[in-house]
């Protein structure tokens, strides 16, 4: 017992167990009112999330750049996207940018910080929102910080990373044998994620102020918020998972980092990327006792939504989206906002995921922009965009296919296209009513005319297993939303309603049949449809 007292204290020497509790002390004082979110332009908005290296070359050096995606923004705005995620676009060692060597400076293979804000510009002429990934977690190895830091135990900024003279030994928190510490310079020092990604140590004020500073600046340059990345993970106390994930302390820092954006900008958007069940989930929000919206992080990634709709449209059974949209209702903070999604950037594109079946595409895009909050595309999604063949994260980030040929540079692409570009691709969709592309500007556009389908609740109705239904209420206006997710015809209903009229439906399924209290919906299979409830 005496010797684990003596590591804990060690381990707190070495993790730099200062106070800050300035925005505790703040928070608390009676005088101060908690600033607020102003997030009702949020509720309902689609996003879309771009790797800017695979979007559009305008140069021919095969490299996306700010330049080719200002380009490409009418087309973004044809399909009713109302705002942006870039992925990394600061300075970096890697491809993916998620090792920053530079917060104050764009990637040099994007251009420059001017066409940065010439993309920003012409993005807002446009009315599209942009947001940036901010890595808070850690930088790269290379990052003028971690190189003073690790020059010397003495070093000013020793403190702005976490250091040991010994190895604690800890793994990485998800499980496996790959260590969290590395050795360097005869001293060994903590990245969760790689020896490549030491962590900034959140204890220190100094390095805590300068992330939070930078967070200021980007706002202030004109960005509409962040995409958070590995949120769970900014302040560890100890070994495994619970050490080193989820901690109250990472809870804190979170919530000082959402005052201070509430009070520079209350319409930016904050997104954090939290991969855990729904209840802990619901923990990153916060609380909505004082702060609208959750005085922690507005808006969460829902995996735990992502894997039940894709799992559900696979198997053909809704039992697990209604179990989860249920879980939703129940465990979050009335009134947040829900941030869903089908794919990301780490995952396998779910075209590759659905075997490119047409109808499940279809399926997917549909659940997606009928359920509640701010939903995100991930870029290619909405031409059946596959993964390249390779088992890394390159294949899931590949270029975009603008046409049949690829389209996307006039030199060669810094990686391969994806296969089945040749169908799978802009041109050929655009001028076809009944692509994958068309779908999903005609679902964006049902979206945005409906007041109840952006911003109203959910209420799960309980039906057969292959049919997902619910209905979005505002108080002022309610539609019935059904969803064939099997393979055969199903006579949906009855549903115990007045009257229902079309709002938008998938071109085979029929007009309500019955009578009021009693109306029954023939629905093709893998089809969707949404009603006026009058």
């Amino acid at each position: 017992m005496r010797r684990r007292a003596f590591v804990a204290v060690a381990l707190c020497l070495l993790l730099s167990c200062t106070s800050d509790g300035a925005a505790r002390r703040r928070a608390a004082s009676p005088g101060i009112a908690p600033a607020q979110w102003n997030h009702e332009w949020a509720r309902g908005a689609v996003f879309y999330e771009i790797f800017v290296r695979s979007f559009y070359d305008s140069n021919g050096d095969g490299m996306g750049d700010f330049n080719g995606l200002t380009s490409k923004l009418d087309y973004l705005t044809n399909l009713g996207i109302d705002g942006i995620w870039l992925m990394p676009m600061f300075e970096s060692t890697s491809y993916h940018g998620y090792d920053t060597t530079d917060y104050e400076n764009v990637e040099k293979d994007y251009g420059t910080n001017a066409d940065f804000q010439r993309f920003l510009q012409e993005a807002h002429k446009r009315n599209i929102r942009v947001i940036v990934d901010l890595v808070l977690n850690h930088t790269s190895v290379e990052h003028p910080w971690f190189v003073e830091s690790a020059s010397s135990a003495s070093s000013p900024k020793r403190n702005w990373y976490i250091w040991s003279a010994t190895n604690p030994g800890w793994k990485q928190p998800w499980g496996g044998n790959d260590p969290s510490w590395h050795l360097r310079n005869g001293a060994y020092y903590y990245g969760a994620f790689w020896s490549g990604m030491p962590d900034v140590n959140y204890r220190s004020p100094e390095a805590k102020a300068e992330m939070f500073r930078l967070t200021k600046y980007w706002l202030a340059q004109g960005a509409d918020g962040y995409r958070l990345d590995a949120t769970r993970y900014l302040v560890e106390t100890g070994p495994g998972e619970a050490g080193q994930a989820d901690t109250a302390e990472t809870h804190q820092v979170l919530k000082e980092l959402s005052e201070l954006v509430r009070r520079t900008r209350p319409d930016a958007v904050l997104v954090a990327e939290n991969t855990v069940d729904t209840a802990r989930l619901a923990t990153y929000y916060g609380s909505t006792e004082n702060v609208r919206g959750g005085d922690e992080m507005p808006m969460n990634f829902n995996f735990p939504l992502a894997s039940a709709i894709i799992d559900g449209v696979k198997t053909g059974n809704a039992t697990h989206i209604r179990d989860t949209l249920r879980d939703v209702n129940r465990l979050y903070p009335a009134g947040v906002i829900d941030t869903p999604f089908l794919t990301n950037h780490d995952q396998t594109r779910i075209a590759t995921v659905l075997g490119n079946d047409a109808a499940k595409l279809r399926n997917a895009a549909a659940i997606l922009l009928t359920l509640p909050g701010m939903p995100f595309l991930y870029y290619g999604e909405e031409v059946g965009l596959e993964n390249g063949p390779e088992p890394n994260d390159e294949a899931k980030r590949t270029p975009m296919p603008w046409s049949a040929t690829g389209g996307f540079t006039t030199g060669t692409p810094w990686h391969s296209y994806a296969p089945g570009i040749e169908a799978d691709n802009v041109t050929s969709q655009t001028s076809d009513a009944d692509s994958l592309l068309s779908y999903y500007r005609n679902w964006i556009t049902a979206r945005r005319d409906s007041e109840a389908l952006r911003k109203g609740d959910v209420t799960l109705l309980d039906t057969a297993p292959q049919i997902l239904a619910f209905v979005r209420d505002t108080g002022f206006t309610r539609v019935l939303v059904v969803h064939n997710m099997s393979d055969e015809s199903v006579m949906a209903g009855p549903f115990g309603v007045r009257s229902l009229s079309r709002l938008h439906a998938d071109h085979d399924v029929a007009q309500p049949a019955g009578s009021a209290g009693a109306w029954r919906i023939f629905m093709p299979p893998r089809t969707s449809g949404v009603w006026r409830i009058q």
